[in-house]
């Protein structure tokens, strides 16, 4: 049996209790299946159209007994989304239903589906290429506005259509080097090394520039990784729940009530902030205390941004100064909280110790300030990494890898047409860059990258 051709079924809306719940099968037999399991209410002659949704009961074969009243949408390969004949089974939104309606759907002849398949079908099937099969997994887990736009883009092929131009570009210049090989006695304008080695640097800084975006899209997809530090009781835990607007974390008086880590994601214009609060960041002889604050110290280590935060009602403390070392090469926000009480803090001493640092006054108990401290992430992050949705966006490190190995490889191209190294040595490097670009698209991907990315999916889509 042919595994890749099989009939596969899965449930394609999320288990638990809802309106609505959605059987998907695809595959030869998808027809017949539904035909086996489905009555409809009115029986019209000559079948069921495609695309068009009919009233009926799904019933057991075995048993004759109805498991729901349902609508049911048949799909005629190549429109659908494996490019296979499809079915879809819309039933009441409950767990069991679902579930029952999936086990009939198996008993005559389908298979489950495993993560991702339906997607994958469609990949394999020449529907979407291969960035365009990522991009599906990112409009699902899209955790802002701005992701699902950048998302979006890469799915309607806005990345495949790049990297299809890049590497039309690439096979000239290799046609061109090939021709210089072929025909080493004609003087062929556009076939000198120089002119080549021209076209080369021209193609090396378009995927630079592609590659320098690449930060701003690891952002907006995975989130930027945002500790909350300082020592006990400045108002880490009154922060993250101002910033969340709900009293997500414990708060006392009580210095070292924060033990472990507490991570939430918040939506920054845009920009999705994993947040944690952490222990605060001091000698301990407490067991439990000591051991949060080394997880907090881990944390600062993979940290994207830092947000520092200090107690303007009391004088900087010894404290203060031994943390303020250790993210002294970090990117940090230097936050000033309790404003709403008599200020004893040496501003001027933090600015010296923390010299062209931001620094936002908030209130975390009052939430005063708190939309100012938004706008400096905001600012401080576009500033560091550039625009964050102009032009395609690299949003994945696979591509990025991809991207940054064809240029290695066209550096090295440059190098030896630079050098007057022999032709055939330069083609076989424009060969290696265009093979690295062909792994974003799927053109030359190996099958086990393929399992990895597919896996990654939930089961159904």
């Amino acid at each position: 049996m042919d595994y890749e051709r099989d009939t596969i079924a899965a449930i394609s809306t999320p288990y638990g209790e809802g309106g609505i719940g959605i059987v998907r099968i695809s595959g030869d037999e998808a027809f017949s299946i539904a035909e086996k399991i489905f009555v409809p209410k009115k029986p019209k002659p000559g079948g069921m159209k495609p695309r068009t949704m009919y009233l009926g009961d799904i019933i057991d074969p075995e048993t004759k007994e109805t498991i729901d009243e349902v609508l049911l949408v048949k799909y005629t390969a190549p429109h659908t989304y494996t490019r296979e004949d499809m079915v879809e089974i819309n039933s009441h939104g409950g767990l069991t239903v679902q579930n029952r309606i999936l086990e009939v759907v198996l008993s005559c002849g389908a298979r489950m589906a495993e993560p991702g398949e339906f997607t994958k079908r469609a990949f394999l099937n020449g529907r979407i290429d291969l960035s365009q099969a990522e991009a599906v997994i990112d409009l699902i887990r899209a955790k802002t506005d701005r992701a699902l736009k950048i998302a979006m883009e890469q799915l309607k092929g806005g990345l495949s259509s790049q990297i299809g131009d890049l590497r039309q570009e690439l096979i000239k210049v290799l046609a061109n080097i090939e021709a210089s090989i072929d025909f080493p006695e004609d003087d062929i304008p556009g076939l000198d090394p120089e002119s080549l080695r021209a076209e080369v640097i021209d193609l090396i800084k378009k995927m630079e520039d592609l590659l320098n975006k690449s930060k701003a899209g690891k952002i907006v997809r995975e989130g930027l990784s945002t500790v909350i530090l300082g020592r006990p009781n400045v108002g880490k835990s009154s922060l993250l729940n101002s910033l969340l607007r709900e009293k997500r974390a414990i708060v006392t008086d009580i210095p070292g009530t924060t033990r472990d880590a507490i991570e939430e994601y918040i939506n920054v214009k845009g920009i999705p902030v994993k947040i944690i609060d952490t222990a605060g960041i001091r000698e301990t002889l407490d067991e439990v205390e000591r051991i949060g604050v080394e997880k907090a110290l881990e944390y600062l280590e993979n940290a994207e941004l830092v947000l520092l935060m200090f107690d303007a009602s009391e004088e900087l403390k010894e404290e203060d100064l031994k943390i303020a070392e250790l993210v002294k090469d970090k990117f940090v926000i230097l936050v000033v909280n309790k404003v709403d009480l008599p200020e004893k803090i040496d501003i001027k001493k933090l600015k010296n110790v923390f010299p062209g640092r931001k620094i936002i006054r908030i209130s975390a108990l009052k939430e005063e300030g708190i939309e100012e401290l938004k706008d400096a992430i905001f600012h401080a992050v576009t500033k560091e990494v550039g625009p964050l949705d102009e032009g395609i966006v690299i949003t994945r490190a696979r591509h990025r890898q991809a991207i940054k190995k064809a240029v290695d490889a066209l550096k090295r191209a440059e190098k030896e047409l630079k050098e007057s190294s022999p032709m055939e040595v330069v083609a076989m490097e424009v060969r290696e860059a265009l093979e690295f670009l062909g792994e974003i698209t799927g053109d030359n991907v190996g099958d086990d990258v393929i399992k990895a990315i597919f896996e990654n999916f939930c089961i159904g889509k």
